[in-house]
């Protein structure tokens, strides 16, 4: 290879020459390690969540212009951006100079919670306004496509985008009025109770003073780049790293021989399917050929009969180039295209298609890979050339030879793929179904095409290809081949026999999958009938009620009205406590300047750490072996039980875990570098012996009687005897999955020791400093004293990190004590899913006693949940389940027994709920029960149960007043026009056979603070500078739910100083000692209480100064009181409610107050593929006088949000050995953008009041979370309506998450029993398609072209049932 070529390229305006880049070397750690711009973050590492997005521009020599578009940094290689400049969220404002008008917005619209997501959004707006200043509620939708937040519920960033969308383009109430237009108008919108009350406010931010776009003040693209790129330098670049080299050719006839010379050297642009594979799988190719320099492979070429696109073109060219031919060309030619586009709209997100290429895709062979099925299905032609010359290849089922493989030599490279124009008599359609909507590979994917005799209704060809039934791309040549000259009736039955998917087709889902096969073929056949019957060539009547599965799901931005009650007119205009104030550093979030542990810079000698992670679920370690590790360049030594001076243990309330060995962590290896650290780890050889048995569900674990002690019971009333006279008995179960953090930061610390005194400070991100310290005091052998943890912000945290950050932390403590120096961890995202926990999965199993009238009289019910391998939290967790298993109801005879089962998965934890969520879901799921075997709707049943008795006992005998919870569900139920919908919904069921519609409400009493009572504490120092400036320090950590803002305002209302003066530096264990964690929604009450102490205490101090002297400034008193000797600095303490539960007896006051609400959805299932739309959700939130409207409607949005992924979408997946597969955001679906209700409307419930906290507010973190099991409900009642039309009961198992698997084979039909044959004695002619259309729905057998098929009722084959 040649020496190394000089890259050259721009940041921010600035020159970066590097003379030995790396090819290995990303951009984001580019960016982070050596430019120290850290405002662009680590997320994920595979380009799937966003939190890395900056801006890249190009002179584009086919466009003549500079192009701007956004990429993902942890993809993009710094080798591929010669020429290019980058422009990053530093580089577009900031709080020193002047912020972009783009980071003001997000900021004051309260987008930002936690922030790490922020400067991803704001970059991906900030593109969007580069191309398109004033851009449509469609272009922000997609270009937010790609970025994930875990904290705000998306509706407040879009709330602040919007504001620049032109007006004149889009509906009023999106162009930044907040909806209110529409309101005024009476067009849609959540029912305003209160249009008379002028104390009720539905805004939160204030649309005038807003910084104008101003274009002119952008970066321009620096000149001298445009320069050398016109100048069109022919001469290839060579980078060489110590691993790579990469290979940049500008000519192609170079590129032909590189590849006749390195036939196995991979071809790269984007690096989005390479990059993953290298980084994250530890692929290792030596060498690299990047192509995006070649002209040719990036022509796209339009002729008679269609485009050729150049195999180097991103999939974002792709798509531009047919929006444009779709709008310019008539309709019967760009059938193929617009099948295409359908596709490309939500393959991947914006930033992936901006870098991913046509031909990398395609090339993947990767049937999950949604564009080669309909690429084929179009007929498109690959050309493909090599030094021995060129060749014509098309595209079908036979270039792929295996998975991952393809027919082109070796020695061939992709030139480009003529994708041809549409002929009059052809049909075209594309499907897919996934986890998500948007930005999810696809379970199954299908590519159609028929060609129809002209004039007739014969088939002259015909083409199908599925993607995911099989190792590769699956064409049923049968059925297309049978079917010539025939009728599209006939398919099914071919259908059945030629596509064979296995059951044990790689992730699973085998039925589903072959259930698609059909439905997606029946979609086409219903759109080609359609249209067929529209040219007046088909006698096929198809059924109005039809018509709506063939619309696909529109994803929109979400919007709706938020509304709160305003402060009382004679409060002072200074005073902040009860106004929508902005998050106290958002727009530090908002330019990239807040800094989280890793944005830390590093320290002098700066060593890292990687965990090696035990890779059998039971078993004995019976050799460690290092020494491979040992010797790779770079590491320095291996950590393990050996090398810790104290005690090798996590203790938790006197349950003891080990830090190595026998969890999830063997030993950790320390090196120079986290990818030094990283390989090493790789090379690690633990041996082990296995033991059995080994087991992961709670099925088994019952089986096993593995559980955890203690087993809990509380019991009011006389269930036994209660259940002897009941009515009616119903005995059922619900299990509910496990769900994953996924906080957007993920775990990790930096360890630094002081080199005296065993000191040593942690930069670490945790909800508990305290229990940080302690153990890793007790892991070092010294004091706590000693130790001192430092928490400047969390990038999310959601329960997830108070245990396993702790031991992490003891590990890196460790490490650090042995080398002496300063030790960084930062978890992959892959091994933060495998090592950390998550959400406890549960099993519900009950026995209920009822009477017609839907009253419950009794309930005997006991919970499982699966604990894991250890028990950390679990008794803890389970505790809380059964203490809110009763919610709103007052169920006169209630049992409820509480068993954690010990099983070899790694072991579950906290989670926002603390299980919550998962108590209230079973009581919930016996109400929705109980209502559907007395013919009643679930809201009457659930309205009939409610407690409503002023004084109120729980059945642990805690009185309460449910007042409160009666009327948000009252109010709830209004504002949502719950009785109107209802019957639209009634109507639409009756009036669509594919499309059903459900609605559901749920109220809540959710517990506030801990049970555990001296956790039930707070405390503060508050100091006062001379110069008037106050500091504030608390044992609260912040992780986005605004502790530190809220702590500002009760700070300022006391001291009567403007927020501005008052500032939070950070949460430390040297200032505020034995803090509690930051949980159980109960952070404002402890750490508010003490803060106002702590002024209190002031004021009673400075007040003679002040009566003395009272013109005198702020300032002035501040300076006086330190003349005279007045200390100005002063602790708060708040010492809480002595809650407990005396297990014995099942009774006690287990929490300081209930928070109330009620919440009401709407949702739409496609029946054919099990795809829902979460279409509005109305949500009325009692948080007593709210401190901060925003922050509390931010948390009632985001909590919310997060439960839409645990009802929905969000699901675990281990293998048969117990190892978790979904260990990132490629196979672990979050709620993204499109998951969010259409129309969401939260309101603060007014003229409610709380006693016992601060200024009479409300706990509200955790409460929102459990409100979206509205969703789970509501998908269920309309699953049942669809099994209503195959004559099937309302009664059937469904588990949480609802997920379209899930739901489309709840939804039985034809097609599911054909998959999970039970159709073979029933279709033996294949007339399936013509017995659905002419509707047979009445079970009587119906006669087409002399075939007679027995109708919809005559199979009454079950369900086959999988959990």
């Amino acid at each position: 290879m040649s020496s190394p070529s000089e890259l050259i390229f721009f940041v921010n305006g600035k020159k970066v020459v590097e003379k030995n880049a790396d090819p290995e070397e990303v951009l984001l750690s580019f960016l982070r390690r050596r430019a120290g711009l850290t405002g662009t973050k680590y997320g994920c590492g595979s380009g799937g969540c966003g939190a890395c997005t900056v801006m890249v521009s190009r002179y584009s020599h086919h466009q003549a212009r500079v192009v701007h578009y956004t990429v993902n940094a942890c993809l993009q290689q710094i080798v591929t951006l010669h020429c290019a400049a980058v422009v990053t969220v530093e580089g577009i404002g900031s709080t020193k100079t002047k912020l972009h008008p783009v980071q003001e917005r997000i900021a004051k619209a309260h987008g930002s919670q936690c922030g790490f997501c922020t400067p991803g959004m704001v970059m991906s707006m900030y593109t969007l306004l580069r191309n398109k200043p004033r851009p449509s509620m469609e272009d922000i939708r997609e270009a937010l496509g790609g970025n994930i937040c875990r904290c705000t519920g998306y509706r407040p960033i879009i709330d602040g985008f919007k504001t620049f969308c032109d007006s004149e383009t889009s509906a009023c109430c999106q162009s930044g009025g907040g909806g209110k237009c529409c309101m005024e108008n009476g067009i849609e919108g959540s029912k305003s109770l209160n249009s008379e009350e002028s104390d009720i406010s539905e805004e939160l931010f204030p649309m005038d003073d807003l910084l104008p776009l101003d274009p002119s003040q952008d970066l321009i693209f620096p000149p001298e780049l445009l320069i050398m790129e016109k100048k069109l330098s022919g001469e290839a670049l060579y980078f060489q790293g110590q691993r790579v080299n990469l290979v940049a050719p500008s000519e192609l006839s170079h590129l032909l021989e590189l590849k006749a010379e390195h036939p196995s050297a991979p071809l790269v642009v984007g690096n989005t399917t390479i990059g993953p594979e290298m980084l994250l799988k530890g692929v290792h190719h030596p060498l690299l050929v990047y192509v995006g320099r070649i002209p040719e492979l990036s022509a796209v070429t339009w002729g008679e009969n269609g485009v050729t696109v150049g195999a180097a073109c991103s999939l974002s060219t792709l798509k531009e180039e047919l929006e444009r031919a779709v709008s310019e060309m008539e309709e019967s030619r760009t059938r193929g295209y617009r099948a295409l586009l359908q596709t490309l709209q939500c393959l991947a997100a914006k930033q992936i298609r901006n870098m991913a290429t046509i031909g990398g895709n395609l090339l993947s062979a990767n049937p999950k890979y949604d564009l080669s099925s309909v690429s084929a299905a179009v007929g498109c032609t690959l050309h493909v050339a090599s030094k021995d010359g060129t060749r014509d290849i098309p595209f079908n089922e036979k270039l792929f030879t295996a998975f991952g493989k393809t027919a082109l030599r070796p020695n061939e490279v992709l030139l480009s793929i003529n994708i041809p124009c549409s002929k009059p008599w052809e049909f075209v359609a594309a499907y897919r179904q996934a986890q998500r909507r948007e930005f999810a590979f696809s379970i199954v994917n299908a590519g159609m095409k028929v060609v129809i005799r002209e004039g007739t209704d014969i088939v002259e060809s015909l083409n199908i290809y599925y993607g995911g039934v099989g190792p590769t791309l699956v064409r049923p040549g049968r059925t297309c081949q049978q079917l010539v000259g025939r009728l599209l009736t006939e398919a099914c039955h071919f259908l059945k026999e030629d596509v064979d998917v296995s059951p044990s087709i790689h992730g699973g889902k085998g039925e589903y999958r072959k259930s698609l096969v059909f439905s997606f073929f029946f979609k086409f056949y219903m759109q080609v009938v359609l249209e067929m019957g529209e040219r007046g060539v088909s006698d096929i009547d198809l059924p109005l009620e039809y018509l709506s599965a063939l619309k696909p799901f529109k994803n929109e931005a979400p919007q709706g009205q938020q509304s709160y009650q305003l402060v009382s007119e004679a409060q002072p205009s200074v005073d902040p406590v009860g106004r929508p104030s902005m998050h106290q550093s958002a727009f530090q979030q908002a330019t990239g300047e807040a800094k989280y542990y890793d944005d830390l810079p590093p320290v002098e000698g700066e060593l890292f750490i990687f965990m090696v992670t035990s890779t059998r679920a039971h078993a004995k370690i019976t050799n460690v072996d290092p020494s491979e590790a040992l010797e790779m360049p770079g590491v320095v030594t291996v950590v393990s039980a050996g090398d810790v001076p104290g005690a090798n243990v996590r203790l938790w309330f006197n349950n003891p875990e080990e830090l190595f060995a026998t969890e999830e962590i063997v030993c950790a290896v320390v090196a120079e570098s986290r990818e030094q650290a990283r390989r090493a780890a790789q090379k690690v050889q633990v041996t082990y012996q296995d033991l059995l048995p080994v087991f992961f569900t709670i099925e088994d674990a019952i089986k096993h009687e593995s559980y955890f002690e203690p087993k809990r019971k509380v019991e009011r009333g006389d269930v036994d005897e209660a259940l002897k006279t009941a009515e009616c008995i119903l005995e059922d179960e619900i299990y509910m999955g496990g769900q994953e953090h996924f906080y957007m930061e993920t775990q990790g610390l930096i360890a630094v020791p002081r080199g005296e005194n065993e000191e040593m400070d942690l930069f670490v991100s945790t909800q508990h400093g305290a229990f940080t310290q302690e153990l890793v005091g007790m892991a070092l052998g010294i004091e706590s004293n000693k130790i001192t943890c430092h928490v400047k912000r969390l990038g999310g945290g959601f329960g997830g990190k108070v245990m396993k950050i702790a031991s992490l932390s003891a590990i890196t403590a460790v490490a650090a004590h042995k080398t002496g120096k300063a030790v960084r961890c930062c978890l992959d995202r892959g091994d933060d899913m495998l090592i950390t926990g998550g959400r406890h999965p549960f099993l519900g199993k009950y026995k209920v006693g009822y009477n017609s009238d839907g009253t419950i009289v009794a309930a005997d019910i006991i919970y499982y949940s699966n604990g894991g391998c250890t028990l950390d939290e679990s008794s803890f967790i389970m505790d809380k389940a059964i203490l809110h298993m009763d919610n709103g109801y007052k169920i006169p005879n209630l049992r409820g027994r509480g068993v954690v089962c010990k099983t070899y998965l790694p072991s579950n934890t906290a989670f926002r709920g603390f299980g919550g969520p998962q108590g209230l879901m079973v009581i919930e799921s016996v109400l929705h029960e109980v209502a559907v075997r007395c013919g009643l709707p679930p809201e009457k049943v659930r309205d009939v149960n409610m407690y409503r008795e002023e004084l109120s006992y729980t059945h642990y005998k805690q009185p309460f007043c449910p007042t409160s919870m009666v009327r948000c569900w009252d109010e709830c139920l209004d504002r949502a026009d719950y009785e109107d919908r209802l019957r639209a919904i009634q109507l639409f069921n009756s009036s669509n056979r594919w499309k059903k519609r459900g609605i559901a409400a749920v109220p809540q009493k959710f517990g506030v603070g801990f049970s555990k009572g001296f956790y039930n504490q707070g405390a503060s120092l508050v100091n006062i500078f001379k110069d008037g400036s106050v500091l504030v320090t608390h044992g609260g950590t912040e992780m986005g739910q605004g502790i530190h803002t809220k702590a500002i305002q009760i700070a300022s209302r006391v001291l009567k100083v403007p927020m501005s003066s008052i500032f939070i530096k950070e949460t430390c264990t040297g200032n505020v000692p034995n803090a509690a964690p930051s949980a159980a929604s109960f952070g404002t009450d402890a750490v508010g209480m003490a803060v106002k102490d702590a002024c209190e205490k002031l004021m009673r101090r400075l007040k003679p100064l002040m009566e003395a002297n009272p013109k005198n400034t702020w300032k002035q008193w501040a300076s006086d009181a330190f003349f005279q000797k007045i200390s100005l600095s002063a602790t708060g303490f708040f010492m809480g409610p002595a809650t407990n539960v005396d297990w014995e007896k099942g009774e006690g006051q287990a929490y300081y107050y209930f928070t109330y609400g009620a919440c009401c959805s709407e949702v739409e299932i496609d029946c054919l593929t099990g795809d829902h739309k979460n279409i509005r959700t109305d949500i009325v939130m009692d948080v007593g006088k709210s401190i901060n409207p925003a922050l509390d409607i931010g948390q009632v949005e985001g909590g919310f949000v997060q439960g839409v992924g645990l009802y929905t979408i969000e699901e675990l997946q281990f293998s048969p050995d117990g190892v978790l597969m979904t260990r990132g955001p490629s196979q672990y679906k979050v709620p993204s953008l499109c998951d969010v209700p259409a129309e969401f409307n939260v309101h603060l419930l007014a003229n409610s009041e709380n006693p016992h906290a601060i200024y009479l507010s409300k706990g509200i973190g955790e409460p929102p979370v459990f409100f979206a099991s509205t969703l789970f409900f509501a998908i269920k009642a309309a699953i049942a309506e669809a099994r209503k039309e195959k004559g099937l009961g309302d009664t059937f198992p469904l588990s949480s998450p609802a997920t379209a698997e899930k739901i489309r084979m709840a939804c039985q039909d034809q097609f599911t029993e054909m998959a999970i044959g039970g159709y073979h004695h029933v279709r033996q002619e294949g007339a399936l398609l013509l017995s659905l259309i002419s509707d047979g729905r009445d079970g009587d057998s119906v006669v087409h072209s002399g075939v007679s098929v027995l109708g919809p009722q005559g199979d009454k084959s079950g369900l086959v049932y999988r959990r």
